[in-house]
């Protein structure tokens, strides 16, 4: 596609949202001038109201009305621009019409999903026809999954440019301060929903190759999801399970994959979180163990539904702009290579995880899309169903690096 094939650069879907008005807030912010951006939603007086809080910046913004549950709209909004960006979820329930309707136009995408049973979909149905279009689907591109698949993504250059052999055994450890929004306890719940009633779907749930191209292909002895606690030697300090490491570990070995397994053919990957030293430290792993394992049964069962969202934000809400503006993620990665050595690779930035630092980096995977220089697929085609590290590669890394995030792979001693 070239510029003037289409009437806009990138059209934000699901912008009355909460997630949405904060994408739509960078784009005023800090879109290139000159690029073409409307706001897309289900009643075009709310986007106009969301258009004329954002000030001048937004003035010339173009409106577009599009339902998830009207194709014919979908198709329209489609065929009338370069990118989408969508944060309309529960994927699961509202996303894949507007991925289709992406993937057959040529229209690049991107979103913000954790949800596997959803990305594995997006394969399913319509990777063929991204390829073919030259479509870039890119699902995951906020806190999920990109801090993990360019902590990944920069190790494994740097091991290859240092002649240091490919990744083997590789560790995340996390660290955050973040709050949660209506919208993510509605997608945790229709996850859990599907899988509480599709016995298939729970099987691709538990697969850790869930969303590789091709599973008979992958490593054996991959490490495997775990509620556990344990002492790190790497970190000094006790590391609890991660919330979102059953899916960021997904789409990881996804990226691994679609590049020819390029970060390596013996490369294991975990995530946990770290919580800390000496006895305090120990005492919160647990806490965190345990408060995960309460909440995941929580949502799973119906009896105890009425009770979780009696204390859970409400749909369309989320944190507030101070707990936003104080929150903070970092993601240490630490790695051995297959000649022995050791390397390091830290994605970091300030701004709550889920919400501040998610829209800069929605808005910035769909500018990367959208100004067109993108890095060669491995894949040989021009599209397809990728992830953030295959899709958009370096000149990704060097947007955010522009907009204070923090992406360094060194070699240690």
């Amino acid at each position: 596609m070239t510029s003037t094939d289409r009437e806009f650069d990138v059209i934000l879907f699901g912008a009355t949202g909460f997630v949405g008005e904060l994408v739509a807030a960078d784009l005023a912010a800090h879109a290139p001038a000159g690029t073409r951006i409307a706001l897309a939603g289900r009643t075009r007086s709310k986007v106009e109201t969301v258009r004329q809080i954002l000030g001048v910046n937004a003035a010339g913004w173009g409106i577009v009305e599009a339902d998830s549950n009207d194709e014919a709209s979908l198709r329209a909004l489609a065929e009338s621009t370069r990118v989408v960006i969508s944060t309309v979820g529960p994927y699961a329930r509202h996303g894949l019409p507007l991925v289709g309707a992406c993937a057959n136009s040529g229209t690049h995408y991107v979103d913000l999903t954790g949800e596997v049973l959803f990305a594995r979909d997006c394969i399913d149905h319509y990777d063929e026809a991204a390829r073919a279009s030259g479509a870039r689907i890119v699902n995951s591109c906020g806190y999920d999954s990109v801090p993990s698949d360019l902590s990944v993504f920069l190790a494994a250059d740097a091991a290859r440019e240092a002649g240091d052999g490919e990744l083997e055994d590789t560790t995340v450890y996390a660290s955050m301060k973040g709050g949660m929004s209506g919208g993510t306890v509605a997608s945790a719940m229709q996850q859990a929903d599907d899988i509480a009633s599709q016995p298939e779907r729970r099987k691709i749930a538990g697969d850790k190759f869930s969303l590789s191209p091709e599973r008979s292909s992958e490593p054996k002895g991959e490490y495997k999801d775990s509620l556990k606690v344990a002492y790190s030697d790497d970190i000094k300090a006790w590391t609890a399970p991660f919330l979102m490491a059953s899916y960021n570990t997904r789409i990881v070995r996804r990226s691994n994959a679609l590049f020819g397994h390029g970060y390596g053919k013996t490369f294991r990957y975990r995530e946990v979180m770290k919580a800390g030293a000496g006895l305090k430290g120990r005492v919160r792993a647990f806490a965190i163990a345990g408060a995960l394992a309460g909440g995941f049964t929580a949502l799973a069962s119906q009896k105890a539904r009425p009770v979780v969202e009696r204390f859970v934000p409400k749909s369309g809400t989320g944190p507030d702009e101070k707990s936003r503006v104080n929150g903070f993620f970092r993601m240490d990665l630490r790695t051995t290579t297959t000649t022995g050595a050791h390397y390091r690779s830290i994605v970091a930035a300030q701004g709550d995880p889920g919400y501040n630092a998610t829209a800069v980096m929605l808005a910035e995977a769909a500018l990367t899309l959208s100004e067109g220089d993108l890095p060669k697929l491995p894949t040989g085609a021009d599209g397809g169903v990728l992830t953030p590290a295959v899709a958009l590669g370096m000149p990704y890394v060097e947007r955010l690096r522009a907009r204070d995030f923090t992406l360094t792979a060194t070699k240690l001693a």
